[in-house]
């Protein structure tokens, strides 16, 4: 089974691109709001809700659901191709709870507890698809342990929502975790509890390379910190200082990353370990 690779992006206007036909995007609500005219989608695509800028900007929701679901529907019908939608969830990193400096990034913080988070969450999901049965809204787990993601679970179970039977998960508050074994440790927990289908928000290069065959889609941003801190931007590139928004930088930084992941699938079968092969296309 292939897994799919969703491209970050600050920059709606690559759904009409040509040269984004063939890659699937995850675009910000946070972007899309402020187009009068939206751009025509010419493939697949998913929402990012903003809720990691909503937490550390204002350590709180100031988008209400019914807003939240007025404007996804205008994006399914003037955009279109729109396949899932994330939740406005809460996630758990401690830099998220408590507040806190991260180089430039200021977090206010929302000195709440992880299960307060985690119950938001679930509340949010209930909330959302009880105003909006149209919408394929995608459920989030969200924790800072393994037991604390696999409470998220039950909370979801005890609400009625059984995550095992969902066409997808999302899996929260990851990001930052990705340099140890603890997100893989988060995911194999998840799976023996039977949510096979997860998508991971936010996964860098590393992540991807340690568990992204356990993964059903994945999204990354990544390519835009990199770029931002190259001295100058790629040979040919004019107009711009570095290349944090240059789609000739992010079609080449997917192409190799997709290209290493090949590389790895292919190395891993070699020595008869089951792994997945991120899909080059707009596969579903």
């Amino acid at each position: 089974m292939s897994a799919r690779f969703l491209l970050g992006t600050h920059q709606p206007g690559w759904l009409k691109k040509a040269e984004f036909t063939e890659v699937p995007l995850f675009i910000s609500d946070r972007r899309l709001r402020p187009y009068v005219t939206l751009p025509r989608a010419q493939q697949n695509w998913s929402l990012d809700s903003g809720g990691f800028t909503e937490l550390q900007q204002y350590g709180q929701w100031t988008v209400s659901p019914a807003d939240y679901i007025a404007r996804v529907r205008r994006y399914r019908d003037e955009i279109g191709r729109l396949t899932w939608v994330a939740p406005q969830d809460w996630m758990c990193e401690p830099i998220i709870i408590n507040g806190g400096r991260i180089g430039q990034q200021v977090f206010v913080g929302t000195h709440l507890s992880v299960t307060e988070h985690q119950r938001r969450t679930v509340d949010n999901l209930l909330q959302l698809r009880e105003m909006a049965p149209d919408l394929d809204i995608m459920p989030a787990v969200q924790g800072d342990t393994v037991p604390s993601y696999l409470a998220c679970v039950d909370m979801y179970a005890a609400a009625g929502v059984d995550l095992t039977v969902e066409p997808l998960v999302g899996l929260g508050s990851v990001c930052r975790r990705q340099a140890t074994g603890e997100a893989h440790q988060i995911i194999l927990a998840l799976r023996e509890r039977g949510i096979t289908r997860l998508h991971g928000f936010g996964v860098k290069t590393l992540g991807l390379q340690r568990y992204g065959h356990l993964l059903t889609s994945a999204d990354s941003l990544a390519w835009s910190v990199d770029a931002r801190y190259l001295a100058t931007p790629l040979p040919g590139c004019v107009g711009h200082k570095n290349c944090a928004n240059c789609p000739r930088y992010a079609l080449r930084w997917r192409a190799q990353l997709l290209a290493r992941l090949s590389a790895g699938h292919h190395q891993h079968d070699r020595h008869g370990h089951q792994s997945a092969l991120f899909d080059l296309g707009d596969a579903a």
